[in-house]
């Protein structure tokens, strides 16, 4: 049976198993091997090296490929910090589609949070000055390019300050804290060509583990 793998990328972590040597032989960058010791696993799309939160892996190539493809629609959550006063009117163009250097987004779905959702400490931290004058977004794109929530926020004046994904449809990142991962089962018949990926969702708090 297929599995998927749901762990919470740290801040600064490449969502990839391997990184280029630098200098004397050392990697540049910290990497997923670094902790997640999982042979046949690969991510199930991407998160960029300054972003955190859920990131999903598999040792499916369909389930993988089910899972990241915009055709599926399968919705990515994230909260945002952002620089600025974050008004409807400022954030209006997110929810219509908004041009960027590599074509128009599809709508995506933005609130603003009334009170910060409170993850995880961050280091380094956000800058006390500008967390001051800061406000904190709620928002969902099934589109999965390169650093799309932040291109989108820095078109419309509001620059990313924070970003942190909580979750990839139906799976939420729950109680993991940075570094830590839980496995599940995803049943998966061969004979669905759209399969119910949510049948094998998160459905609350389980056993994690970390590597050290």
């Amino acid at each position: 049976m297929p599995q998927l793998l749901l762990f919470n990328k740290p801040y600064l972590v490449l969502s990839q198993f391997t990184e280029p040597t630098g200098p004397a032989g050392k990697t540049a960058k910290q990497t997923l091997a670094g902790f997640i010791d999982a042979p046949g696993f690969y991510a199930a799309g991407r998160l960029d090296y300054h972003s955190e939160g859920l990131l999903l892996l598999t040792n499916n190539g369909k389930l993988q490929a089910r899972i990241a493809s915009p055709e599926n629609k399968v919705w990515k959550h994230y909260w945002a910090q952002v620089e600025g006063d974050a008004t409807e009117t400022a954030l209006q163009p997110l929810r219509d589609g908004i041009e960027l250097k590599d074509g128009p987004t599809k709508p995506a779905r933005v609130s603003r949070l009334a009170h910060s959702p409170a993850p995880w400490p961050r280091t380094p931290a956000v800058s006390p000055s500008r967390a001051a004058r800061s406000s904190w977004l709620d928002i969902a794109i099934y589109e999965g390019r390169n650093r799309q929530v932040r291109r989108m926020c820095a078109a419309i004046g509001l620059p990313v300050l924070r970003l942190v994904r909580y979750r990839i449809g139906d799976w939420q990142i729950g109680e993991l804290q940075p570094g830590q991962q839980r496995r599940i089962n995803i049943p998966m018949p061969d004979s669905v060509k759209t399969p119910n990926i949510a049948a094998g969702k998160s459905r609350g708090p389980s056993k994690t583990s970390r590597r050290h």
